[in-house]
């Protein structure tokens, strides 16, 4: 059996690592709301066009679209 100031001083220490762990863990994720916030609210120069390699994917998703409907249509292409 462990006398009553080991147990104590581990109880401390433990207590320690977890309140240290535990105010580093906040820190973190506070920083990881800054830097969400921060890209919500960036501002891009020209909202008009959305950017090049978008449209290259707006247009695959489209062509795969007329596929897919091609498919259920039961045409071949």
């Amino acid at each position: 059996m462990m006398d009553p100031v080991s147990l104590g001083v581990i109880a401390a220490s433990s207590l320690a690592g977890v309140g240290a762990a535990s105010i580093a863990g906040l820190k973190a994720w506070n920083g990881w709301l800054e830097l969400k916030r921060m890209e919500l609210t960036h501002e891009c120069g020209d909202r008009s066009l959305p950017p090049a390699s978008g449209r290259i994917e707006m247009a695959d998703l489209k062509e795969r679209i007329r596929k897919l409907e091609a498919i259920a249509a039961g045409i071949d292409m």
